[in-house]
């Protein structure tokens, strides 16, 4: 190669250098976005450290919703205040019942109308470390997620201005959101953060997993077995190379972090077409995100039946056989549903096995919390 004749940054005049350098810098500069900034606790709360339990990731708070002692009581008080539904008949609980680790019972959530939504509602289960709120991910915190059950029509149906009217109408709301944030305007940014609060301090980590990872509990032969097998790769060795007849389970619900969930989206194979429910796709627009959906925490699995995002299967042993199954091909199905054609083929002690696993993710502490139970 001629050197002579290759022209680097650095060959260049130092007035053209320092040129370049000015123009990259602001051109850098306008295109960062606008800097969070941190908001100090209002002037008389006290600040609420989360424990965060082992082998959990950090927990990140939004820099303008610090936890507080008044803020986490003020979103008890209003994740079960009936109050901000039209008729006062529902509350944010009504949906999420802690007998069913604060999930819905019903495939669907029936709303003050009686009108049915399309979706199941999903369990509230460390929702700190949860990205991409709804089935659909179409909000990015939950403070944004909040902002929508309590005036959706087919939900709570109360617009929000009706709804901060009658919390400012209450001489207690009004005096605990002047503790919580310093200020008696109540506004729907304050409740969505406030009930954020609250769901954040909603952690389990008491299974019988979380003490076996501890070193505080021991499996069983069958619980270890079905661990082995949640683990591994599905397919005979024989047939498919990297096979492991395992389940496959960890790819979308792996152990990292020991959220269960990947908290990404994924076209299990429950359908070939998606005209009922496009899923993702109908918040992005794209047709490759089409039946795909947020993966839920295989956390308290046990205890938050019905399952998918549309409460289709009535038990896990239902759950178990669709994936042993392969799922039904589409266009869009994920890479990770790769036996779509002829199966897991897990046998029935395997099946067995895997299920005795996700039982030993039941944390009834959790969902037994008295500080998380209905104050009114």
């Amino acid at each position: 190669m001629n050197r002579s004749r290759s022209l680097s940054f650095f060959h260049l005049p130092l007035c053209f250098t320092w040129a370049i350098l000015a123009v990259v810098f602001l051109m850098s500069e306008g295109c960062r976005p606008d800097p969070v900034v941190n908001k100090p606790n209002p002037p008389g709360t006290t600040a609420l450290e989360i424990d965060i339990p082992p082998f959990f990731p950090p927990l990140d708070i939004p820099p303008d919703n610090p936890m507080t002692v008044e803020g986490v009581e003020l979103g008890r008080l209003l994740f079960w205040e009936k109050g901000l539904s039209a008729d006062s008949s529902m509350s944010c609980g009504s949906c999420h019942l802690p007998s069913f680790s604060f999930a819905d019972p019903n495939p669907v959530s029936t709303g003050v109308t009686g009108a049915q939504g399309q979706r199941n509602a999903m369990a509230l289960i460390n929702m700190g470390w949860v990205q991409h709120l709804f089935w659909d991910g179409r909000a990015a915190t939950l403070e944004e997620q909040i902002l929508e059950p309590i005036p959706h029509p087919e939900e709570m149906n109360l617009p929000w201005s009706e709804a901060t009217a009658r919390l400012d109408a209450d001489e207690g709301y009004a005096a605990r959101f002047t503790m919580a944030f310093g200020s008696a305007e109540i506004t729907p940014d304050e409740v969505a953060k406030a009930i954020a609060q609250f769901l954040r301090t909603m952690v389990s980590s008491n299974s019988k997993f979380d003490l076996w990872r501890r070193g505080q509990a021991t499996f069983t032969d069958q619980e270890f077995m079905g661990y082995e097998i949640f683990n591994r790769e599905g397919g005979d060795p024989e047939m498919v190379t990297g096979g492991q007849f395992g389940g496959d389970c960890f790819h979308c619900h792996g152990e990292a972090g020991l959220q269960f969930s990947d908290y990404l989206f994924h076209n299990n194979g429950l359908d070939s077409t998606f005209s009922a429910d496009p899923g993702l796709a109908g918040f992005t627009g794209q047709a490759l995100d089409s039946g795909r959906f947020r993966t839920p925490t295989l956390r308290n699995v046990t205890l938050t039946p019905p399952y998918m995002h549309d409460g289709r299967f009535s038990t896990l042993e239902e759950v178990i056989d669709h994936y042993n199954s392969g799922g039904h091909p589409s266009s869009t199905i994920d890479p990770f549903m790769k036996y779509n054609s002829g199966g897991l083929m897990l046998q029935p002690q395997q099946k067995e096995a895997l299920l005795a696993f996700l039982m030993t993710l039941t944390d009834t502490v959790f969902a037994n919390n008295p500080a998380f139970s209905d104050p009114h």
